[in-house]
């Protein structure tokens, strides 16, 4: 597939570290906005009856819902979803595969005596 003028701009600014890292949170936003509107649109309400069902007005349903919001506190996601009837869950991964935590200092080693059979 021929690349659009888009995806070469996007592939010329990833490469730049801070827009890399702002884009990568942009997505997880965007993951947050997206399944909060998707759980309220199953569970048949308006962004109104939402905001009624938490005590907040219904500007602030839509800024949540918004993929540009990245102020979400775990507090107020686990109010939707209790509300929403789901559950909140916060993972994290490494940020490349294989790397994990590691010590600062090197394993042990540990040596076990042999001693030798004897024969009587």
């Amino acid at each position: 597939m021929k690349k659009t003028n888009f995806d070469k701009y996007l592939e010329e600014q990833m490469k730049d570290p801070a827009f890399a890292a702002r884009f990568e949170r942009a997505g997880e936003a965007w993951d947050v906005a997206l399944q909060i509107a998707a759980l309220r649109t199953q569970a048949g309400l308006s962004q109104k009856d939402l905001a009624k069902l938490l005590k907040v007005s219904q500007q602030q349903i839509s800024r949540l819902e918004s993929p540009g919001y990245e102020g979400h506190s775990l507090s107020t996601l686990r109010r939707v979803a209790r509300v929403l009837h789901a559950r909140v869950r916060v993972v994290f991964e490494p940020e490349q595969k294989g790397e994990g935590m590691r010590v600062a200092e090197p394993a042990a080693t540990y040596r076990t005596k042999r001693t030798a059979a004897r024969r009587d």
